[in-house]
């Protein structure tokens, strides 16, 4: 009940910042031009930011272990997530098929999953996440893309590595493998910078969520999706999780990672691709607001 009440602490926060951007969305603060920028902003300063800083912590030779087999348990279940994309959705019409395997693949563990776990874990939670997301972030740009077109321009392996959160993650480790010291202002300003990456990220998803037919977002296929991603997958980390006797917190960043929303960018690669885009915007919105109830719930057994 203590994990319960304390993430849905967290998520009653995160939903005030999503009414905050759904509001001032609607009533034309944000315009698109700016929602760019600032979108822009998060992805290429204040996220890298806050991956980077979750390195800035002495860690024990357990907690790097801890972290390898972390790395390995992402691996695995973006594997099945992918396998049971697979086998799930086949029934679907194709422009919705491949969002459908995507949103399975990829959940929006960069934006909403680690403001989460910072809130909730603190600083080696989030060192935990950061690694937790690698696997993530490179199945997005090869796996996931290929569900839209066999070839992605310029590559996905430059894609991967030219990620702005996946060069944070590198230098992070770096630093904190070999111990680099950095002036205590310029880790005060990281810090800071960082810190805004709660507060900024969802209030982007919120305005984002305001341009969204609020009318027909409840179907068939967005309500399957919600519970394959929001509970199914999650669920199934937990149990697997728990029966290998995994860590109690890498467990817990495991397990909540998985249950996070459909990754936004399904709703950019459908409109790139000629997907149904529409259907993608929904997949996003559903999951979102009702991951703000699962979420909880699941710290429930963690």
């Amino acid at each position: 009940m203590e994990n319960f009440l304390a993430m849905l602490q967290v998520q009653l926060t995160l939903f005030v910042y999503l009414a905050v951007g759904f509001f001032i969305r609607k009533r034309g603060f944000i315009t698109d031009a700016m929602r760019s920028g600032l979108t822009n902003l998060l992805i290429y300063l204040l996220l890298p930011c806050m991956i980077f800083n979750s390195f800035h912590l002495d860690v024990t030779f357990s907690q790097l272990l801890s972290a390898a087999t972390m790395l390995g348990s992402a691996v695995g279940l973006a594997v099945f997530a992918w396998f049971m994309g697979y086998v799930l959705f086949r029934r679907f019409p194709k422009g919705q098929e491949m969002i459908l395997r995507y949103g399975a693949l990829v959940a929006n563990s960069s934006f909403a999953g680690l403001p989460v776990i910072q809130s909730a874990y603190g600083t080696e939670g989030l060192f935990y996440a950061a690694v937790f997301i690698i696997p993530n972030r490179i199945f997005m740009w090869s796996a996931g893309i290929s569900l839209f077109t066999e070839k992605e321009k310029g590559g996905w392996v430059r894609n991967i590595l030219l990620n702005p959160g996946i060069i944070a993650v590198f230098l992070g480790l770096a630093r904190m493998l070999l111990r680099i010291p950095l002036p205590g202002f310029v880790n005060t300003a990281v810090a800071n910078i960082g810190n805004c990456t709660t507060s900024m990220s969802i209030i982007i998803v919120g305005s984002i969520l305001a341009d969204v037919d609020l009318r027909s977002i409840f179907s068939k296929g967005t309500l399957y999706m919600s519970f394959i991603r929001l509970i199914f997958l999650p669920v199934v980390a937990l149990l697997v999780l728990k029966a290998i006797h995994f860590g109690s917190l890498t467990t817990a960043v495991s397990v909540v990672l998985t249950g996070m929303p459909v990754g936004s960018t399904a709703a950019i690669l459908a409109e790139k691709y000629g997907a149904d885009a529409g259907f993608a915007s929904k997949c996003v919105f559903v999951t979102t607001v009702l991951s703000l109830i699962t979420i909880p719930v699941l710290s429930i057994f963690l």
